[in-house]
């Protein structure tokens, strides 16, 4: 066995020590990039309908789950109450419902029952159903003019779907889910593997009209992140649905992904299509389809199993002896994170949701994750 997974204990002792110190400063803060080792924005006054507030809860309910440590519940409890006033304003919300509720309100209630919680994840789940566009299949990405548009993204979002179907006795909610997931097969997925960040349909028609390049290099490149929410997303979907076009859209994006990362000593650029130069890494995008490889190694026969398995192994094993930072009076764990190709200012950063799927991911590879999708 590989010494490196011998070792995970260690390394979860110190995620453990990492997050435990972070909690001591955090106060009620919502984070999402730190800066010069700390978390000095706080997203409840930057944006408190922003996607990424409820990736700091996420963690915060996996490691509850696996210490037992209250510390952690408490804190992943404040974000969802201040969360409530997002859910109040609406007018904020888009497509990321799914993130921002599976994290907090639904985790909540799978762990602990809470009934208010399982409130909020069904208002949230009704909001995410009414943003389904009839004519053309989909659920529409963020607000504004965009009536027409789809994204990569929010085969992450569908699973709160998923669950308020289940939860619910509900068929409708899954529906929506399965018809947005089919729609992004047929636009998104391109035949070598490799995925559209935006496809911008006709609202009324359906029609696809043009696919622009999103948060990646530029139209018709291949934005790594965008490639991971897809491996993750349809894995998701095939877990919930069985359908088994889902989980074979997952492995083709698993592949072409693990190509790539091959080249690159297994961490992720921003682009697998950007120039050469300047090199930009994106971890978060790895640590994204590491999990969603993993998840992959779950669901099919066991002589399929090893190809995803040990390639989400590589990548942890990666991230973690080169990019991450362990010092504890220092926030933020996985390093080298970039949100998009063209924005500098969030360029090689560590990023909230990259600490999260690089926590899921480490748990995972342990048998301490909760299913928090």
């Amino acid at each position: 066995m590989d010494q490196w997974i011998e070792n995970l204990d260690e390394i979860y002792k110190k995620i453990d020590k990492k997050l435990l110190a972070e909690c001591s400063r955090m106060g009620d803060k919502i984070p999402y990039i730190a800066e010069n080792g700390r978390y000095e924005k706080d997203m409840r006054d930057v944006n408190l309908s922003f996607w990424t507030n409820s990736f700091w809860a996420g963690m915060m309910w996996q490691m509850f789950q696996t210490t037992g440590n209250k510390i952690y519940q408490e804190y992943a409890e404040k974000t969802e109450v201040t969360l409530d006033e997002a859910l109040r304003r609406f007018e904020g919300l888009h497509h990321d419902v799914g993130f921002m509720w599976l994290h907090t309100a639904v985790a909540n209630y799978r762990l602990t029952g809470n009934p208010e919680s399982r409130s909020r994840a069904i208002h949230a789940a009704t909001i995410l159903a009414g943003r389904f566009n009839v004519s053309g299949n989909f659920i529409r990405a963020w607000n504004l003019d965009r009536t027409g548009w789809m994204i990569v993204d929010c085969m992450m979002n569908i699973s709160l779907l998923y669950w308020a179907s289940d939860e619910l006795g509900d068929p409708r909610f899954a529906e929506i889910a399965n018809r947005h997931a089919d729609t992004a097969l047929r636009v998104l997925v391109r035949e070598d593997g490799s995925c559209n960040h935006i496809a911008v349909l006709d609202p009324v028609t359906g029609e696809v009209l043009e696919k622009p390049e999103g948060q990646g290099y530029s139209q018709g490149s291949s934005w790594t992140r965008g490639q991971a929410w897809a491996i993750y997303g349809f894995a998701l979907a095939f877990r919930h649905t069985g359908k088994e076009e889902y989980l074979m859209a997952a492995k083709k994006v698993a592949h072409y992904f693990i190509a790539n990362v091959a080249m690159t000593d297994y961490v992720s650029l921003v682009d697998f299509r950007a120039p050469k130069e300047p090199v930009q890494w994106d971890t978060t995008a790895s640590a994204c389809a590491a999990c969603g490889m993993l998840e992959i190694a779950e669901l099919v026969p066991e002589l399929e199993k090893n190809l995803y398995y040990e390639n989400g192994v590589k990548i942890l094993k990666k991230l973690e002896k080169d990019f991450c930072n362990w010092k504890e009076e220092e926030d933020g764990i996985l390093q080298y994170g970039t949100a998009a190709y063209h924005k500098e200012e969030e360029t090689h950063v560590p990023i909230i949701y990259g600490d999260y799927f690089f926590v899921e991911g480490i748990l995972r590879l342990m048998d301490k994750s909760f299913m928090i999708w």
